[in-house]
């Protein structure tokens, strides 16, 4: 049987890689190649100079003589989707500014305009009343977020590099941009930044957005979290007319924003995604992008309040940090110790259920916004000591 995907698969990301590995290889063995245009002449000269055994094409632009000789020479082509305004085979993640093409500053009508919005358009018209979508379009969703997977992976482990040290903080959607504890998310990020940390959030509105936010600004003195915020502070609420438009300002007076994460989902597509991530990993399926996200914040999650879709997440993480799914259990830091232990006494039972496991001593709920660095930092060193002793 063919083996359209062997395990020492190399990815080809652009033209311009696939030139460069066939006049170093002189093979198209084992490559896969995702959503490129290869149809330039010299592309399509080199491509059909050598055999395509178990090379995989998918979603590439290829033309009708190299499309044949991929097929006749034992490569594999997947043909790309009609009609969906999104793209299934994508080599990257989004930006904010991918996602934001279509609005127009002044008017907040043109939200609705956005490739964003578009997007959540067609998957909700796909998906309503809770019936699955047409086989074509499921296929296009579950495509588009494999392909999230992919990019997201090299993001977080690039060959050039180490892996990054990914600290998850998670919070209600409704958190407004003048309220204390959205500031208060905001340094946070910006401490954790500091520290070396690769901040990851839901990637939306709220307390997603101030973390992002804290993270973006951690080039800067943190006196321009203050600042940022009190600009915000004018669009409190993700529903006001000048909420997007409060964002792009605070983006033009701070260029040099650090990287950061989004993994937001069309599945919330009502919710704008927020814009002060640098990298954005949307997904289709909320289940997969909520399992994943906690699964990459291998160093920490920090909980803000939030309400039904935090507390599931906090329960997501504990089981992950029970049976050790992903590596050794990791913090889970509850911010805001009043509200985890009395308005929403999830702490407490955390606590019974982590008794007796790896996670028990990894638990704590705390106000003190330098105690949660701190602890996330003692855990980080303690685990890089293990690792060298191993």
């Amino acid at each position: 049987m063919y083996d359209c995907c062997p395990r020492d698969v190399i990815e080809i990301e652009s033209a311009d890689a696939l030139l460069r590995h066939i006049d170093r290889e002189q093979s198209l063995q084992n490559i896969a190649v995702q959503g490129v245009d290869l149809t330039a002449p010299t592309v399509e000269a080199a491509l059909t100079a050598v055999p395509a055994e178990d090379a995989c094409f998918l979603g590439c632009q290829l033309t009708d003589s190299a499309e044949q000789h991929v097929r006749e020479t034992g490569g594999t082509v997947f043909p790309g989707f009609v009609g969906v305004p999104f793209r299934p085979y994508r080599a990257s993640l989004y930006t904010p500014a991918e996602l934001m093409e279509g609005y127009e500053r002044g008017r907040p009508e043109t939200r609705d305009q956005t490739a964003d919005a578009r997007i959540y358009r067609y998957f909700k018209a796909r998906k309503r009343d809770g019936r699955d979508a047409p086989i074509m379009d499921a296929l296009a969703f579950r495509i588009h977020d494999h392909a999230i997977d992919n990019a997201l992976r090299a993001l977080l482990s690039p060959s050039d590099g180490p892996r990054r040290r990914v600290v998850g903080i998670m919070g209600g959607h409704q958190l407004r941009r003048d309220a204390d504890l959205y500031r208060r998310v905001a340094h946070l990020a910006w401490r954790l930044a500091h520290a070396g940390f690769f901040v990851a959030t839901g990637g939306g509105p709220g307390a997603m957005e101030a973390a992002n936010l804290g993270a973006a600004l951690s080039s800067y003195e943190s006196s321009a979290v203050d600042e940022a915020v009190d600009r915000l502070s004018d669009a409190p609420h993700y529903e006001d007319a000048p909420y997007l438009d409060r964002a792009l300002e605070v983006r033009e007076r701070y260029p040099d924003r650090a990287e950061s994460l989004a993994v937001p989902t069309w599945f919330y597509g009502h919710e704008p995604s927020n814009l002060f991530s640098t990298h954005v990993a949307k997904y289709f399926a909320n289940s997969i992008r909520e399992d994943g996200l906690l699964a990459i914040a291998t160093y920490g999650v920090v909980y803000a309040p939030g309400s039904a879709g935090t507390i599931q997440e906090v329960f997501m993480d504990a089981a992950q940090n029970h049976y050790e799914t992903f590596g050794p259990a990791s913090p889970m830091v509850f911010l805001d110790r009043t509200y985890w232990t009395e308005t929403k006494p999830v702490y407490p039972l955390m606590e019974t259920l982590a008794e007796g496991t790896p996670y028990a001593d990894c638990l704590t709920a705390t106000d003190d916004v330098g105690a949660v660095v701190s602890l996330i930092d003692e855990y980080a060193a303690t685990r890089t000591a293990s690792v060298q002793n191993d």
